[in-house]
């Protein structure tokens, strides 16, 4: 079987990528398929060395890159190439031409070869927008305040009907903000939520651009990492005609992550967080829910991270950090 990562350059694609060649072999209805080529689909090629790996580089929008990518033989795909979500506010055409027409050009390529292969599609809490309840269910109404946030409603909705129509085996996984992740900042509104934790344990001060109090969703990259596997491993008839789900996470302020690394890493690390509000990230990140049943999630076999002491452990462990 052929499996496909978008985003494959990228830093989960990667460290999925790693795990699912460590394992050679997904478990699909009930049984364990071998993995014989594991494609990674990006605008760079990866760095991982393996035979069994195939890059393919180019526009995730043209259909002839994904021609390249896309065969019979292809059984399962997660979908996570995205523009992020400051990039897709401040480049308009950039995000809807990664966000939407790829997602849609994806779709495509698979119902032209009519085998219908599992697809996991990386969804975000930025679907979700304005007047809240108190706590957010699978079937609260999207109201995304933000052009990324749109752009995932849509692909949402895409992927649903598609799977409803028989031509892909869609799961949408709603994922929380992603927090430790390695590497630099990036354009994310969220991009702080790492910042915060990674820039201060490597001895760089780093400013929190929200108020203390302000809520997050957070799911570290370990959990990610399995959510993603789990959602494909599933039988699609657990889904019933609700494909999307959203992931369990924790749900922590701003000041309780310092207080987490303070606990873990002591005061001179904590100390070099600032507090200087910016009203861009502000404006973003204040219309995300940090509330959520995810009752559905965890019977379907999800699971979130046991306190965020543990996941700044967990990153430490992974980035070589000594605490």
């Amino acid at each position: 079987m052929n499996v496909l990562i978008t985003g494959g350059a990228g830093f989960l694609g990667l460290q999925l990528a790693r795990l699912l060649l460590k394992r050679g072999t997904l478990n699909l209805d009930g049984k364990a398929v071998t993995i014989d080529r594991l494609t990674l689909l990006d605008v760079v090629a990866p760095q991982i060395d393996d035979a069994r790996v195939r890059a393919v580089t180019g526009d995730l929008s043209d259909p002839a890159v994904l021609a390249q990518a896309i065969d019979r033989d292809t059984g399962a795909i997660f979908h996570l190439a995205a523009v992020v979500s400051g990039q897709a506010e401040a480049d308009f055409d950039l995000g809807m031409r990664v966000n939407l027409d790829a997602s849609r050009a994806l779709l495509e390529t698979c119902r032209q070869l009519a085998h219908a292969p599992r697809v996991v599609f990386t969804s975000s809490v930025a679907v979700y927008g304005g007047k809240l309840p108190p706590v957010v269910q699978d079937d609260t109404a999207l109201n995304p305040q933000s052009s990324y946030g749109v752009q995932k409603a849509i692909g949402e909705l895409l992927l649903s009907d598609y799977s409803r129509r028989g031509f892909v085996d869609g799961r949408v996984l709603r994922l929380p903000t992603i927090s430790v992740r390695p590497g630099k900042p990036n354009a994310a509104a969220s991009s702080f939520a790492s910042g915060i934790i990674r820039e201060p344990l490597s001895g760089v001060a780093a400013n929190c651009p929200v108020a203390p109090e302000t809520p997050l969703w957070l799911l570290s990259p370990r959990g990610a990492i399995q959510a993603l596997v789990n959602g494909i491993e599933l039988d699609g008839a657990r889904f019933g005609n609700r494909r999307v789900v959203n992931l369990p996470g924790l749900s922590v302020t701003a000041a309780q992550m310092v207080e987490a690394l303070r606990r873990v890493a002591g005061d001179a690390v904590a100390d070099r967080v600032t507090w200087e509000r910016e009203e861009r990230i502000e404006k973003i990140v204040g219309t995300w829910p940090a509330a959520w049943d995810v009752s559905r999630a965890r019977e379907l076999g999800f699971e979130s991270d046991a306190s965020f002491d543990d996941v700044i452990r967990a990153y430490a462990e992974d980035a070589a950090v000594k605490l």
